[in-house]
């Protein structure tokens, strides 16, 4: 199963079962996963410790 395959069933499922209050939170921990992912091996890696 591909991750894009999971992202689009989660779509049609808060259609469907009118579950809106979740899109911010999954928007939450993706772009959090993107943040740690891209500051793993980075220059900017001090500069975003300093905020958390």
């Amino acid at each position: 199963m591909s991750k894009i395959s999971i992202l689009c069933e989660m779509w049609e499922f808060m259609k469907e079962r009118k579950k809106w209050w979740l899109a911010p939170i999954i928007i939450f921990l993706v772009l959090l996963g993107v943040l740690i992912v891209l500051t793993e091996s980075s220059a900017i890696a001090p500069f975003i410790y300093v905020l958390f």
